[in-house]
This record gives C-alpha cells, sequence and structure tokens, in this order.
C-alpha cells in the first residue's frame, strides 16, 4: 500500500470515529426540544440572552459579557482596577450542585449541562435590588469587592446585561443559586424611615418630582445618553417585608418594560418558571421567606426575600402584578 493510500484510510478512519463520537454525545444527552416556541435562535439578535451557548431573543436590548461595553463575570480579575491583580478566583461555578443521577453523570463526563439538561434543573428566577443604583456600581461591587455574580443586571434605563450564559451557576441567593436565574435591578434599596440619609444620598426633586442624582463617587456609565432616572410612581411606598415596614421609591417605567421582556423570554428558555409568584392563601404575592422544603418546590418567580429571611429585596415598591401581566401578555403573543 503506498502512502496515499494509507493517508486516505487514516483520514476515513479519524472522520467515522468523531462521528461515532457524535452520535455517542447525542444519545446519551438527547436535544428533547419539541415546543417550537423555546427553540434557540440560530443566530444572535440585538436583544439575546444565551443559554447553553444558544440565543434567545426577548424583545428589548441585551448586551452580552463578550461585547465592548459588556460586564464579564468570567474574568478571574478585578474589572476596574487600573492595576494587574491577577487574583485567580472564579465568581461564579462551571456546574449547578444537586444534579439528578442522570444529569450529574452527563455533566461529570462533558463538564457542562445540555441546554436540555438546564431546562429540568432551572425553574427559579430570582429578582433583587443591588443597592448600588446604577449596573456599573453593581458589577464593581460584585466583581472587584465581593468576589460574587449574578445572571444579568437591569440598569436604570431598561438596559440588561447579561455577564454569564445561563447554565453557570451564579453567585447570587444562597440556597437558590443551584436552580435559579438571578437579576440585580439598579436601585438605591428599602429603608425603615422615609427618605432617611441612604436615600437623601441617591434621590432630588425637581419640579417634575423625584430623580435619581449620581454622587460624584459612583459609578454612573448608563448606556443611555442624558438619561433622567425617574420612579415609575412620584411617591415613597411602603409595606410590610419579613414582618418589618419599609419605604422605598419605585423602579423606573423602563425597568418594568425590560423586566417583563425578561420574565417572559426567561419563561421561553426554561418552562419551568412560570410565570408567577408565591401568595399566599387570599391570592396576595407573599411578603416574607419561604421555608427551605417549599422555596426547593416552587416553579416561578420569587424576590430576594422569598429566599433569605434578612433580605428585603426587591422591596414593597416592586409591581409584582404589573411585571407578571405584561410577561403573560408578552409569552401569549406569537414568536
Amino acid at each position: 500500500m503506498n502512502f496515499t493510500h494509507r493517508h486516505h484510510r487514516l483520514v476515513a478512519g479519524l472522520l467515522i470515529a468523531a462521528a461515532f463520537a457524535l452520535l455517542v454525545r447525542c444519545v446519551s444527552t438527547p436535544r428533547r426540544v419539541d415546543d417550537h416556541d423555546n427553540r434557540p435562535s440560530p443566530t444572535r439578535t440585538p436583544d439575546s440572552i444565551v443559554a447553553s451557548g444558544a440565543y434567545f431573543p426577548i424583545g428589548t436590548p441585551v448586551v452580552l459579557w463578550q461585547d465592548p461595553d459588556g460586564y464579564d463575570a468570567y474574568r478571574r480579575e478585578k474589572f476596574f482596577t487600573k492595576e494587574d491583580v491577577p487574583d485567580g478566583k472564579l465568581r461564579y461555578a462551571p456546574l449547578r450542585g444537586n444534579l439528578p443521577d442522570a444529569i450529574a453523570a452527563n455533566a461529570a463526563a462533558y463538564g457542562e449541562l445540555s441546554l436540555e439538561e438546564l431546562r429540568q434543573v432551572v425553574h427559579q428566577f430570582v429578582i433583587h435590588f443591588d443597592v448600588c443604583c446604577t449596573s456599573r456600581q453593581c458589577f464593581k461591587i460584585l466583581q472587584d469587592k465581593r468576589c460574587l455574580s449574578v445572571h444579568f443586571m437591569l440598569d436604570v434605563d431598561g438596559t440588561i446585561y447579561q455577564t454569564l450564559d445561563l447554565r453557570e451557576k451564579a453567585w447570587h441567593a444562597t440556597i437558590a443559586n443551584d436552580f435559579s436565574v438571578g437579576v440585580e435591578i439598579a436601585h438605591p434599596g428599602a429603608y425603615p424611615q422615609p427618605m432617611n440619609a441612604d436615600m437623601r444620598r441617591f434621590y432630588e426633586k425637581d419640579e417634575f418630582g423625584y430623580k435619581a442624582k449620581f454622587p460624584a463617587w459612583l459609578e454612573y456609565g448608563v448606556r443611555t445618553p442624558n438619561f433622567v432616572a425617574r420612579p415609575d410612581r412620584p411617591d415613597i411606598i411602603d409595606g410590610e417585608i419579613q414582618g418589618k415596614r419599609y419605604y422605598q421609591l419605585d423602579f423606573t417605567p423602563q425597568q418594568y418594560e425590560a423586566l417583563a421582556h425578561l420574565c417572559a423570554g426567561l419563561n421561553r428558555v426554561f418552562p419551568r418558571i412560570r410565570l408567577d409568584a408565591p401568595r399566599d392563601p387570599d391570592g396576595e404575592v407573599r411578603t416574607a421567606a419561604l421555608p427551605e422544603e417549599e422555596l426547593r418546590a416552587f416553579d416561578g418567580i420569587v424576590g430576594h426575600f422569598h429566599v433569605q429571611t434578612n433580605k428585603n429585596d426587591p422591596g414593597p415598591a416592586f409591581q409584582w402584578e404589573r411585571v407578571l401581566r405584561q410577561a403573560r401578555a408578552l409569552r401569549a403573543q406569537p414568536e
């Protein structure tokens, strides 16, 4: 046999081996996407979020971690410092924990979850406020100060930033991290007194009412030029969270609009994330942490205060019914 024939046989053998390996992978982790609406887009659009490497348009602008003005939680070093600080620390976990046995076996073999496996695991969307007021400042605290992460940040102008693929386990909500996706909404927070010193740092009034102000030390960086962040409702809102009364100005209308799109999009990606929140027997959204067993069993959208007794976000001003109603309406629209 001459060299040419041996070379051709070797190439053919390698191609057959590669095809067989691909077939084994497909059989081991089948792509069970029966619902046409849940199929990812083959190409990225400016409104796409990413789950297991697949793109899903959600109808509102999304800045991904690899974009020039994105926030990359895969970095193993600080983001904002001018010094070279190769700290080498992960801000997330490459695999989610407490996986079912069959999924855990595939994860061990391939080092990641397929989209269909992820859909079996992820069943909650956790809503936070960031107490940072802008997404830029939020990422600075998470990445550079606390070595934490969250999948999404929602800025005051309604821009959504995705910092990690949704297959990753972000560190944002303790026991819910294994089975949830999280968002940090840019907002100063909720407090036990109306317009206390903390709130006064971030709000001022003009002839149109309250608007956000950004101290000189704050990392502003909002994408919309000259954006003025005004609460959706003009008055300070109060209500009980964890049995205590808190006061808060509302989120911006741009944030509510974008969040509804994100909720609807996540329900498309992960059908187990129902477009509903935990409710009491009267049908009202619950305002306290769920017992752990109940939390782990809940499929849908929760506040950080539903996860942890020491949290009050997203606070009493958050308009649950508005977000859920709009998200359901968006999800009902044809693709």
